[in-house]
């Protein structure tokens, strides 16, 4: 479950608008209650007036790293810009764990409006599963370049959207972020803390949360980049937390 809420919490923290940069390393730190840290989030984003690609590595630590056998995920999203915003042509998600690793595989056909999803597993080396299947739903963003694009794409205060995103088949794709008005900015202030230039909820469904729901509270600076994120109303431990340290 640790694994789960890190890896929920870097991909909620990926925000920001590179429309000049070509290069840039963000780096986080997470936390969560009584196991202090339990991993670190690198990223690097590569991105030009055409095409970007964004390389995210999840590494356990501390308790969390023993308890779950040393396990690390890569992401990586490529894609092409539209209009400043990121379109996902390609997102995989890779996970390493002992003697095991997991592949899934997102191919997005923008002119046939659909995605096709590979999943791979290897088992000491030998390939022990290899399906394929077309999603029940289109998107344009995967879940490194939805976060990325909010950034541009939201800032009107007081509005909820509706996005949609490969990586989350159990949701349907489907996640609602928030911008809070000025009456309702508070409430996030008392966990992300003052100064932030813009304040967002992401809304997600997971069986690790209470109520099966739970919410993740992100300060974005103004950079663009998120300062800190915290996702809310885990399951008997509270809440986790990652502050960017790079």
């Amino acid at each position: 479950m640790i694994r789960k809420l890190i890896i929920a919490s870097g991909l909620f923290l990926l925000l920001g608008s590179f429309a000049s940069a070509k290069v840039t390393e963000l780096n986080y730190k997470a936390t969560f209650g009584i196991f202090g840290t339990v991993g670190m989030i690198e990223n690097t984003l590569t991105q030009n007036h055409k095409t970007y690609e964004i390389a995210t590595k999840v590494t356990l630590a501390g308790l969390a790293k023993v308890l779950l056998s040393g396990q690390s995920d890569h992401y990586t999203s490529k894609g092409h810009m539209e209009n400043g915003l990121m379109i996902s042509d390609f997102y995989e998600m890779i996970s390493q764990k002992k003697d095991k690793r997991t592949s899934k595989e997102y191919h997005i056909d923008h002119k046939g409006k659909y995605v096709t999803k590979r999943v791979r597993k290897w088992l000491k080396g030998k390939l022990v599963k290899d399906r394929t299947e077309k999603l029940k739903f289109y998107a344009k963003d995967d879940l490194l370049t939805l976060y990325f694009n909010l950034g541009t794409a939201v800032k009107k205060k007081g509005k909820t959207y509706i996005s949609n995103a490969v990586g989350l088949e159990k949701q349907n794709g489907e996640v609602q972020i928030t911008v809070p008005d000025d009456t309702q900015v508070a409430v996030y202030k008392k966990d992300l803390g003052e100064g932030a230039d813009l304040y967002v909820k992401a809304l997600i469904h997971q069986k690790n949360f209470r109520k099966k729901k739970g919410d993740i509270l992100l300060a974005i600076a103004k950079d663009g980049f998120i300062t800190k994120s915290v996702i809310k109303d885990i399951l008997f431990y509270g809440d986790a937390k990652l502050i960017r340290v790079k």
